[in-house]
């Protein structure tokens, strides 16, 4: 592995392809990929290749891989330049420490990674293990954001919440701990993703039309809640089962700001979602 520091590991990386702007919008697309807990070295690598080699990247869109934590070092050395690398997790501690197994917002930080996924809906049920409470996600928001890392803050409700008409109310009371955690200014590195609970990794999707309606409440709780301002900014991310075939319909939504995207940033389709804003 070539280098001990963020910079030395940097310098190997390609260069990266930028591509003419799609349709002028309110807000840069940010385009998440959560590779979840995928891959080997051997077939990470093979991803970071194989993404190297796929073409310019629309101008007004940010896009960032989310890795394992132990795969974090290779894309930071491999990886196309003008693909951001990050993690999708961080511990709740501040510091060194007696944190065994934790990895901390300042390591993050210290390897070179510019992002962090908190709250995602997996951590939050929990998988074998206790989920994550809304004030835990926040507290964790709160130290990334503190360290200097941008936060995806994932957000959204079960399958049965839906069918009970609370979908805005859940999300609203894992927002409220958020907003009392984080000064305003710190809202312009919060990216917010929408994940519709029921949609993940199950290939169901909100319809475009039922995404817009929860992300402009989304839009309209931060307004009421934060300031206009924060909500005219904020990027509201769709992360429900978004991939090539429905990136086009999903992104052309004025409040879409971008995909949380998790199957489909493994494959060669993650750029079709890329390249699915109006252009």
């Amino acid at each position: 592995m070539p280098g001990t520091t963020a910079a030395e590991l940097a310098s190997t990386r390609p260069m990266g392809s930028a591509g003419p702007p799609g349709q002028e919008s309110a807000r840069k697309y940010l385009i998440g990929g959560n590779w979840k807990c995928n891959g080997l070295l051997e077939s990470n690598a093979a991803r970071a290749k194989m993404f190297n080699e796929a073409g310019p990247i629309p101008a007004n869109v940010e896009v960032v891989i989310c890795a394992p934590f132990i795969h974090l070092p290779m894309l930071l050395s491999t990886l196309r330049d003008d693909i951001e690398v990050g993690a999708q997790n961080c511990g709740n501690n501040t510091t060194d420490g007696a944190f065994t197994g934790e990895v901390g917002a300042h390591q993050i930080k210290d390897i070179g990674c510019t992002w962090v996924i908190i709250g995602h809906s997996e951590r939050r049920e929990g998988f074998g293990m206790a989920g994550e409470t809304e004030a835990l996600c926040a507290e964790k928001c709160k130290i990334a954001l503190d360290r200097g890392l941008k936060v995806m803050f994932c957000i959204g409700e079960k399958k049965e919440e839906r069918e009970s008409g609370v979908t805005m109310e859940v999300c609203a009371k894992q927002l409220e701990p958020l907003k009392e955690a984080i000064s305003e200014e710190q809202w312009a590195d919060v990216a917010i993703a929408y994940e519709p609970v029921w949609a993940i990794g199950t290939g169901l999707t909100a319809t475009p039309e039922m995404a817009q309606e929860t992300h402009a409440s989304i839009r309209t709780w931060l307004a009421d809640n934060v300031s206009s301002s924060v909500a005219e900014a904020t990027r509201i991310q769709y992360g429900g089962s978004m991939k090539g075939a429905n990136a086009k319909d999903l992104l052309a939504q004025p409040d879409i700001d971008g995909g949380l995207i998790g199957g489909a940033s493994l494959q060669e389709d993650f750029f079709n979602v890329i390249n699915g804003i109006p252009m």
